[in-house]
């Protein structure tokens, strides 16, 4: 079968594109025939070689950690009522005792085999890539959600509020009733940050944006501080929250996790959240929370937005993209 294969870190030219060994169906394992792969912001860094206290992976590998498709067969101790299903699914190795994916490995290929328990079926109606850009990035939102516990009367900034999770961040805090300002890079994703729902969207490629953020909350400040910018832009954002507020920090998309000044949020009584932090729950809580965030979208009330999606053979095309900040919403491989 063919498949993405990294050699070695380094930039985007380091994804290959050839026949690779098909995946064994082991017990209690299904093969999928793969229709899309995920691309997230932290395949690219995995791939440069980033993260590594993190993310475990050695070269050669195959990139990605999350595919849509159906069921083409089924291992020994397998449910026959997954024969032929559409499911999305996660690829890579998930250890139960962080809740979180530790290997985002074998995505990137035409098929998978995965544990039956991963299996998340789609509903009916919902646009098979649709449900792919959610699988990572709606349980995230969801818990971003759940952390920042916003609703009427409260106000929320969400940085890189085009990308993944930041775009489905902004369509549930605005759902909630919060004043939603959004944070993006050029006006195409200020536009879109204002047709998902945000209120009020700025700039943050300008210099001195956080203040027109203190602007727009006539000096106090945000209630939250959704960051998934990360680097210097989040370190700005962090000069937005108010007092007694919650900074919630989930991305890299600056290439490193913000640096917040802790002894300064003490002092400040401002809450700060992590990553992990947010992603402390079981992988069937995880499950739990795409089925949630798919019956969102198979009743209209979220819409995942797709950017771009590219053939496997362009996998190099797409983390330049995603690296690039050129991309509006998620980025898929179709195979």
């Amino acid at each position: 079968m063919r498949a993405v294969v990294v050699d070695g870190f380094g930039g985007p030219e380091v994804l290959v594109a050839r026949e690779v060994s098909e995946p064994e169906v082991g017990p209690g394992r299904v093969l999928v025939e793969v229709g899309a792969s995920n691309v997230m912001y932290l395949d690219t860094l995995v791939r440069s070689g980033w993260g590594g206290e993190y993310f475990p992976v050695s070269p050669p590998y195959v990139p990605g950690a999350g595919v849509v498709g159906r069921v083409a067969a089924l291992g020994e101790d397998v449910d026959p009522g997954w024969t032929d299903a559409l499911v999305v699914t996660d690829t890579g190795h998930t250890d139960a005792s962080e809740g979180r994916t530790t290997l985002p490995v074998d995505g990137y290929a035409e098929r998978a085999a995965v544990p039956e328990s991963a299996l998340v079926r789609v509903p009916e109606g919902v646009d098979p890539k649709a449900a792919l850009a959610l699988l990572h990035d709606g349980p995230t939102a969801l818990a971003l959600e759940r952390a920042a516990a916003f609703g009427p009367g409260s106000t929320v900034l969400v940085a890189a509020a085009t990308g993944g999770a930041g775009s489905l961040a902004v369509q549930l805090a605005r759902a909630a009733g919060a004043r939603v300002l959004a944070a993006a890079r050029g006006e195409a994703k200020l536009a879109l940050a204002r047709e998902l729902g945000a209120h009020e969207a700025v700039d943050y490629s300008r210099p001195g944006w956080e203040k027109r953020v203190l602007e727009l909350t006539g000096g106090t400040g945000v209630d939250v501080v959704l960051d998934g910018a990360g680097s210097a832009l989040g370190e700005a954002a962090f000069g937005a929250v108010a007092d007694g507020g919650r900074f919630i920090g989930y991305g890299t998309a600056g290439g490193r996790f913000s640096e917040v000044d802790t002894e300064e949020a003490g002092r400040r009584g401002v809450e700060v959240l992590g990553l992990f932090d947010l992603q402390a729950q079981d992988p069937d809580d995880k499950r739990s929370a795409l089925r949630h965030m798919l019956e969102l979208t198979r009743r209209g009330e979220i819409t995942p937005h797709v950017g771009l999606a590219l053939p496997l053979e362009q996998a190099s095309r797409a983390h330049a993209a995603l690296e690039g900040r050129t991309v509006l919403g998620k980025v898929l491989l179709v195979s």
